[in-house]
């Protein structure tokens, strides 16, 4: 089955992204482009194909485990097994595959319910005998219908009197912008009291376009005052935090803009200024 799937490979190399990395890769990527056009290049990449699945160290079994990350948040999605036909049908169809030891059979995440994992690109841990596939997700990884299959605390199991359902493993950028969500959701409760700083931002726009250009000023200030680093991150801190509850102000995901910088990899400035859609006229 390997070998028969070179045939999509061998696709894949001509048209894969190597780009998202720096020039050289774009260099190796029109490198392969020229070579396709040499009839003894199919033989050669048919070998690499080979020696790099020979080079993963998969268990007695044949398998190896297969982890599948966020490419924008980072976020692990969910962790399965591959053999060899699984992993070189991910590399040919760039969807997250994996093989059920249950039913010893391959399966392609979404392949049901369509929640496909977009695979970019495919990473081997040191040793070799572990994998990640970096990827988009097209929908809820997790058959409970949650973003990821990792939404539980051992430490809120065992320190909080109730535990918090679906509390998924956020990095520390992500768990502001959840905090920041849950105190948009609040104001649509009866407010007691004075509200926090990040409900006045949320409810008053002006308030808050004044302080994203009062803090992109402070952060500006550090540079050309050459103040301690220690104000550059402090500032940067508070242009993030004001910056994110703008998103938040509009509905938006941080994820989202993330999607939008790494599309723009394969840009220049000016191409992808003239991409840009007019702005809405009123």
């Amino acid at each position: 089955m390997v070998v028969t799937l070179f045939h999509g490979l061998r696709s894949l190399q001509i048209t894969r992204s190597f780009h998202t990395r720096n020039d050289t890769s774009n260099n190796r990527c029109n490198a392969i482009k020229a070579c396709v056009k040499n009839p003894d290049a199919n033989i050669h990449l048919e070998s690499k194909f080979i020696s790099l699945l020979d080079s993963v160290k998969w268990d007695e079994k044949g398998l190896a485990v297969a982890i599948a990350q966020n490419v924008d948040s980072g976020a692990i999605l969910m962790q399965g097994f591959a053999n060899r036909d699984a992993l070189a049908t991910t590399i040919s169809s760039k969807k997250a595959t994996f093989y059920s030891r249950s039913r010893s059979t391959l399966w392609t995440k979404g392949e049901t319910s369509n929640n496909f994992i977009n695979v970019h690109d495919i990473f081997l841990d040191c040793d070799r005998d572990s994998i990640i596939y970096l990827g988009k997700p097209d929908g809820p990884t997790c058959h409970t219908g949650s973003e990821t299959c990792y939404y539980t605390s051992i430490f809120d199991s065992l320190y909080e009197p109730q535990v918090v359902k679906n509390n998924l493993a956020l990095t520390t950028l992500y768990s502001l912008e959840s905090t920041l969500s849950k105190r948009k959701e609040e104001l649509s409760s009866p407010q007691q009291g004075k509200p926090s700083w990040t409900k006045r931002l949320l409810l008053d726009d002006k308030l808050l376009c004044t302080k994203i250009r009062e803090e992109a000023d402070e952060l500006c200030r550090t540079l050309e005052e050459n103040e301690d680093e220690s104000r550059t991150l402090s500032e940067m801190a508070d242009v993030l935090y004001h910056e994110m509850v703008l998103l938040i102000r509009r509905g938006l995901k941080f994820e989202d803009v993330l999607e939008v910088l790494r599309c723009r990899f394969t840009q220049s400035g000016i191409e992808e200024k003239n991409s840009r859609k007019a702005k809405t006229v009123k």
